[in-house]
């Protein structure tokens, strides 16, 4: 019965994905001659309900150069599906962004480091099982008191850098495998309308452009799409700036995550030590096909899989870059 369960829910994503507008994964949105900057780093805002993913932040181009998009949770458009993340890339003398898109395997990302369980190739954050999607709260920040589907995996995540770019003087040499590009050539479901209004609210407003907050956005992350104020909302940090006392931890790249606290990702999963509470199936990272290359800096984690079955999306509470 569980198996017939898993079977609809399956058959189910895919028919929503024929359904839904196809969005080619080599879709390009704006090219520009300028790179972009240094992913800042920011502490991930706790899930604000079972079911969100996390999506994580990026620079955009917009009239006034380029500005921020906060990382976010947000709800996918239906079961079973994850979240592939934009990339900019170097080519014919300009940085092109490839636009982010849900489907039920995680795509190629240019190898960009956005963490909380992106570490440049495939997803590591959690994994969809049956109509339920099961968290990494090695790096995600959930309240087991809410949310009670968890598990915690370390994640190895070696390299560091901040770069927010594929190709080019400077920017991440990853290719795509043989996997990821048969999906780049799947149909895709487009960013949800709350993504949509997430990016013009970002677009619409002038402190989150590089030109005025210099890469580091005072709304770095929120719990929800275009929440930039209240509760929740965590401001970027200067790399290498103190942790404020008390404070949540927004490490570096490569600092470590003080015990209890909210992972720091500059770019970086921090594995969370183990937990009593965890309590959800062993996971396998949400990767298309085969384990890319890329992710062979990862013996400790699990082997990826990425089926329509059991697809996984979901964030990491780390903070980012």
């Amino acid at each position: 019965m569980r198996k017939f369960s898993r079977f609809l829910s399956a058959m189910g994503v895919a028919l929503a994905i024929i359904i839904a507008p196809a969005v080619s994964r080599a879709q390009i949105g704006v090219s520009v001659t300028i790179a972009p900057p240094a992913l800042p780093v920011y502490v991930q805002p706790e899930i604000p309900a079972p079911g969100y993913l996390w999506t994580p932040g990026y620079w955009a181009w917009g009239e006034g150069g380029y500005y921020w998009v906060p990382g976010t949770w947000v709800e996918p458009p239906m079961i079973g599906v994850l979240w592939t993340p934009g990339y900019w890339g170097w080519a014919d003398g300009v940085y092109i962004f490839h636009d982010g898109y849900w489907g039920p395997h995680i795509g190629f990302y240019g190898g960009i480091n956005y963490g909380f369980g992106y570490t440049g190739a495939g997803y590591w954050g959690g994994h969809w099982v049956g109509g339920e999607f099961a968290y990494n709260r090695a790096v995600n920040n959930v309240n087991v008191n809410v949310v009670h589907n968890v598990y915690n995996t370390t994640v190895v995540n070696n390299g560091a850098a901040r770069t927010s770019f594929n190709g080019g003087a400077g920017g991440v040499a990853a290719q795509p495998t043989a996997a990821e590009q048969q999906i780049a050539a799947a149909p895709h479901v487009p960013p949800t309308a709350a993504q949509a209004q997430h990016i013009e609210t970002a677009r619409a407003t002038p402190g989150l452009y590089a030109s005025a907050n210099h890469g580091v956005p005072s709304v770095a992350a929120t719990p929800r799409p275009g929440a930039l104020t209240g509760p929740g909302v965590q401001a970027a940090r200067a790399p290498g700036a103190a942790r404020p006392p008390g404070g949540p931890a927004a490490s570096a790249p490569g600092a470590a995550r003080p015990a209890g606290g909210p992972v720091a990702s500059a770019n970086h999963a921090v594995a969370r030590p183990p937990a009593a509470t965890a309590a959800a199936p062993r996971p396998q990272a949400a990767v298309a096909g085969p384990r890319p290359e890329a992710v062979a800096p990862h013996p400790q984690a699990p082997a990826p899989q990425q089926h329509a079955e059991a697809p996984r999306p979901g964030g990491g509470h780390p903070e980012h870059h």
